[in-house]
């Protein structure tokens, strides 16, 4: 059998080692050290509009860290997209607040501004004003940031802008993760770019980011001894991953190029193929293409698609499935169109990593194209 071509694997650029290697040799192998700050410079330079960032241990832990910053808790409700991976809403959890789901629009596969003022209009007539919005760049492509954050403006919901999955992505210019009241970013292993384990607060109140650091660091008090008057978590990333980081964003937007140029390369490769399609970019919409996501007539073909390429070794993967339709959070209400459910349904993310090879994308195309008798 040929080798296995991943999803999304991790794409070293090689200047990596300098970085981990100073770590090793100045012995900063201890959580904090230059690395993280000078990682969090380069990603302040790279988003620009006066962000401010704090490197954390996941994505996850952002998101969490920041449903704090924001002052949810125990009995808060909290808006979610419900197209998203699980990590999104968990920490709604965490908080003891409830998370309270909304379903996508079909142009940019996001959370629907028609579904979302439902949702708040009808929580607000129950009694519970939601306190905040998580918002997600789905596989790389923006949401409707002017419609969505003007809902949230005309009702003082602060957004949360889950860009984890869209470093190097833009709206009108604008890049990912400068949107949100507070906005996180993802350097998990199968991200744009990694540190193997890795994530970000982004905001551009430079007390937000303090008071995050503060927290991510277990809140101890600037005292000889150790003093704690909060509680907090440790939540800080690492100097030695810090610079892997340091040494991934040099190839930043060539990774985001690669990534596009495979979404090219599918496009073109089945534009004979009626029953597939791909999600496009809007007007003034960039997406990084994260993921290659195309559509199937139905579960049927998507399954035998899956499986023929499993059969091959190679890595495919249904779209996200709806937080409404997952077990854990099968009693938290829910404001459904039927997008999410038909994408889940449908859709289909085909491997995408910046590494992969000619002979790779040939592999994956082809069996696609054998599968339609093409």
């Amino acid at each position: 059998m040929e080798s296995k071509i991943w999803l999304s694997s991790p794409h070293m650029s090689g200047k990596e080692q300098s970085f981990i290697n100073n770590a090793f040799e100045t012995n900063w192998i201890a959580p904090l050290g230059p690395h993280v700050n000078g990682f969090e410079s380069d990603i302040q330079h790279y988003l620009k509009a006066d962000s401010q960032v704090a490197a954390l241990s996941s994505g996850t832990a952002a998101i969490h860290l920041g449903l704090v910053l924001l002052n949810i808790g125990q009995g808060d409700e909290v808006i979610c997209q419900s197209k998203t991976f699980s990590a999104s809403a968990n920490p709604i959890i965490y908080q003891g607040a409830t998370p309270i789901f909304v379903d996508s629009e079909k142009e940019t596969w996001n959370i629907c501004p028609e579904q979302l003022e439902i949702a708040i209009k009808d929580r607000i007539s129950k009694g519970k004003t939601p306190k905040a919005i998580i918002a997600v760049h789905l596989y790389g492509m923006p949401y409707k940031v002017t419609e969505i954050h003007k809902i949230a403006k005309a009702y003082n919901i602060p957004v949360l802008e889950d860009s984890a999955e869209a470093l190097g992505s833009s709206y009108h210019s604008v890049k990912c993760g400068t949107f949100g009241d507070i906005a996180i970013l993802s350097f998990n292993g199968n991200k744009i770019i990694t540190t193997s384990s890795g994530g970000a607060l982004v905001t551009k109140d430079i007390k937000l980011k303090e008071r995050a650091i503060f927290l991510a660091t277990q809140a101890r008090e600037n005292a000889v001894e150790y003093l704690h008057e909060s509680i907090g978590y440790n939540y800080r990333l690492s100097n030695v991953l810090a610079g892997i980081g340091r040494g991934q964003m040099d190839v930043l937007d060539d990774r985001v190029n690669e990534r596009r140029a495979n979404y090219d390369f599918y496009k073109d490769s089945f534009k004979t193929i009626e029953e597939l399609t791909f999600i496009k970019e809007p007007e003034g919409y960039y997406s990084n293409r994260w993921l290659t996501c195309l559509l199937t007539p139905s579960k049927t073909i998507r399954e035998g698609i899956r499986t023929s390429l499993n059969a091959l070794n190679i890595e495919t993967r249904p779209l996200w499935k709806p937080m409404h339709q997952q077990p854990v959070f099968k009693d938290a209400p829910k404001y459904i169109n039927g997008v999410s459910d038909d994408l889940f349904e449908k859709g289909l993310c085909l491997p995408s990593g910046s590494n992969l090879t000619e002979n790779e994308l040939n592999r994956v195309t082809s069996a696609i194209k054998t599968y339609f008798r093409v």
